[in-house]
This record gives C-alpha cells, sequence and structure tokens, in this order.
C-alpha cells in the first residue's frame, strides 16, 4: 500500500460525484492500493454502502466527509458575509471519531444550513476528538487565504487547526490538478509546512473514476445547474485530472508542479499513515442497520456499549429491536 485516495467523491456527491462506489473500490484495487476513503460533499448517507463495497473486495474503507465550514458562526445566514464557506476534509480514526462525525454532519443539517449543510469552528473544538483533519481543496481556508495573498493569515489558520486536532492530526493538501493556481497554493502550504512542522499529504480530487469518465462529471454539473453542455454553468472542471490515479502518476504530476520531489515523497507517504491510523469497524444488526450509530440523541456517548437512555435513542433503539424480531 504505497499510496491512498483521501478525498474522494462518490455518486453520494449528488449531482457532482461520478465514482460509482462498486466499481471505485475495484479501480483502487486494480491500482494496488489496499484502503481508500470516502469524503463526500456535506453527507455521510454513503457511508454503508462504502463500506460493505470494501470489505467486499479486501480493500479497507476509511470513513470521512468533507464539510463545510461557516465563515462566522453556522447561525449566521447574510448572503453578503456568510455565502462563501470553507471545505474541509474529516476522517475518522476510530469509533468516537466517527460518533463525532455523525453529530457534526446532522448539526450541519439541523443547525447550520444555508445554501450548504454547514458547521462552525465551535462545534469542531466540541467535536473533534477521533478525527483526522485535511485542509482540503482550493476552497479551503487555507488555500483560500494563499490565493488572497494573506500568508500569515493562512498560516494563523493552519497553526489554529494543529491545535484543534493535534500534532498528527492536521495535514495540508498538495493538490495538483493542472490548474492556474496549483503552483502557487501548493509552494506556500510547503512553505508553512517548512517553518510550523504540520505535515504535508497528497491527495487528488477525485470526481470520477478514469480521465475519460470526465464527460460524465460535466453531465452532471449541467443537471444540476439547469445548463446545456455548450453553456458555461460556472461550475465546470477546468481539466480533466480529478480522477483516481496511480502515485506515480500523483509523483509525476506534483513533481511537475512543485519541483520539491522530497516534499512530495512524504506527503505520498503520509497517506498511507493516515490509513492506517484511521481504525473504524462496523458490527450489523438485523436489517444491516450498523449498531455503530443507534445513539441519536446529542448527548456524550463513550463506548458501543453505552447505551443512552434519552427519549429519541430510546425509541429509536426500540424500533430497530421491532424490525429485527
Amino acid at each position: 500500500m504505497s499510496f491512498v485516495h483521501l478525498h474522494v467523491h462518490t455518486e453520494y456527491s449528488l449531482l457532482d460525484g461520478a465514482c460509482r462506489i462498486p466499481l471505485l473500490v475495484k479501480r483502487v484495487k486494480e491500482l494496488g492500493q489496499s484502503a481508500v476513503a470516502i469524503t463526500d460533499h456535506g453527507v455521510m448517507y454513503g457511508v454503508v454502502d462504502f463500506y460493505k463495497a470494501c470489505k467486499a473486495e479486501g480493500v479497507k474503507p476509511i470513513i470521512g466527509c468533507e464539510v463545510y465550514v461557516a465563515p462566522r458562526k453556522r447561525t449566521d445566514k447574510v448572503h453578503e458575509y456568510d455565502a462563501a464557506m470553507y471545505h474541509l476534509i474529516l476522517l475518522c480514526r476510530n469509533e468516537v471519531g466517527y460518533r463525532n462525525l455523525c453529530f457534526l454532519d446532522s448539526a450541519a443539517f439541523t443547525e447550520g444550513f444555508y445554501i450548504r449543510p454547514r458547521i462552525d469552528k465551535e462545534l469542531l473544538r466540541q467535536h473533534a476528538e477521533g478525527l483526522i483533519a485535511l485542509s482540503a481543496c482550493q476552497s479551503g481556508e487555507v488555500p483560500r487565504k494563499l490565493l488572497a495573498g494573506d500568508y500569515e493569515g493562512a498560516k494563523a489558520a493552519a497553526l489554529e487547526m494543529r491545535a484543534l486536532f493535534g500534532e498528527d492530526g492536521y495535514y495540508l493538501e498538495l493538490q495538483d490538478h493542472k490548474l492556474p493556481n496549483d503552483p502557487a497554493i501548493n509552494q506556500g502550504l510547503i512553505r508553512i509546512h517548512q517553518e510550523t512542522g504540520i505535515p504535508l499529504v497528497a491527495t487528488n480530487d477525485c470526481h470520477y473514476l478514469t480521465k475519460e469518465d470526465s464527460m460524465t462529471q460535466k453531465i452532471l454539473l449541467c443537471i444540476q445547474t439547469n445548463h446545456t453542455l455548450e453553456e458555461d454553468n460556472g461550475m465546470e472542471f477546468e481539466t480533466e485530472e480529478f480522477y483516481v490515479k496511480s502515485r506515480q502518476q500523483m509523483f509525476d504530476a506534483m513533481r511537475e508542479c512543485t519541483g520539491d520531489e522530497e516534499a512530495i515523497r512524504q506527503a505520498l507517504d503520509n497517506t498511507v499513515k493516515i490509513a492506517e491510523r484511521c481504525q473504524v469497524e462496523f458490527t450489523f444488526v438485523g436489517y444491516g442497520h450498523p449498531l455503530n450509530v443507534l445513539h441519536v440523541c446529542k448527548g456524550p456517548f463513550s463506548s458501543r456499549l453505552d447505551w443512552c437512555s434519552c427519549s429519541p435513542c430510546f425509541i429509536f433503539l426500540l424500533g430497530i429491536l421491532f424490525l429485527i424480531t
């Protein structure tokens, strides 16, 4: 396992991701990659299908989500200030992290929804345990500040995330999709790494399986935005590089973009280290319901056997027991 994709959008990133889960798992296996992550946009309802498909193929599933982070508070909903939310990749180290991510994803809909389901840094501080965070694509907070010429602001944001997730819990994402801004962002991220010690990780923002599938994803975006292929929908990807690549393809692309071979190798190797630290296993009951998610209230939950007695959880558990008996 020399490289692991940690930034992947399946068909559950509705009308955006074109990686069909069964084909995704087969593709990474063909490439000799023995683990892969799911990081759909703001949702987790593909997680169970993904987990089962990975287990069936002998590929390690890494559970995650690309969350939207409000620029201010999640309750602030003024278009002028709150429409431009940040992206952040969250991966589950363990069951505590999985429960925290489920909570964050739910709260994004019930408390923070504005254009997209959003969390904020207050929620992250309360539910960071058991999670590993990656700085995300060009829509992440750190890359955005770098693009705006605010290096010190980008560095401060990265240090804030490291303080929140721990020394080994936050990584700066190097990406190269042959976009005009990729070199400047990567150079800024490497500089932050050199000055702070925050580790690097190499990712590809995978929205489809192979380069030949780029048209499929373009069609999905046209449906989403109510445009034709001949029209500019404002969301079309500028290149055909958003696919599931081999380690060598990743290395070649990033060497061309950054030129720092040592940093690139380190970033590629770190994908494996992160995958090794992510250990989430589901126990299924009845009609395929994962036992891990039977805690549906907002209270704390320390272990699988620490059943909650609140009314929502009790009623939910009774319903599951009724189904399986």
